[in-house]
């Protein structure tokens, strides 16, 4: 060993030459991250995530963005829509006449927006009735 604290390469056989005493010289495979127990996202099927992107969209050019959010007895509508939706594509109509996107997209957005009020705007109803 040098008197600077690293080893010459001929003082053992490692793969680095001048490894400062005390490092690793394992080779560890590139990249690592530990993901274990994440939520996947890639896991999404991309044309029904895509489709649902262009409802979406379409819904904030012609309302307003997030206006989902504050319409008046949304689970019931947003219900009844999403079975208008899945209806017509039973029918044989694949594509919403209005917007030209799948119906069936309308119908994930529709239970989706359901989802949400679900678990969110409910609860927020349920704790505010509790506090009067």
């Amino acid at each position: 060993m040098t008197d600077t604290g690293y080893r010459n390469s001929d003082e053992e056989a490692t793969p680095a030459i001048n490894t400062p005493v005390g490092v690793s010289t394992q080779v560890q495979e590139p990249g690592r991250k530990f993901d274990g127990g994440k939520l996947e996202y890639g896991l999404l099927p991309p044309f029904a995530l895509e489709e649902t992107v262009k409802v979406l969209t379409f819904g904030a050019q012609k309302y307003e963005r997030d206006n989902w959010q504050k319409v008046p007895d949304s689970k019931r509508r947003y219900f009844d829509a999403m079975q208008r939706h899945i209806w017509a594509w039973k029918r044989g109509e694949q594509d919403d006449p209005e917007s030209g996107i799948h119906h069936l997209a309308h119908a994930m957005c529709c239970l989706m927006f359901l989802y949400e009020h679900d678990i969110i705007y409910s609860k927020e109803t349920l704790h505010n009735e509790g506090n009067k």
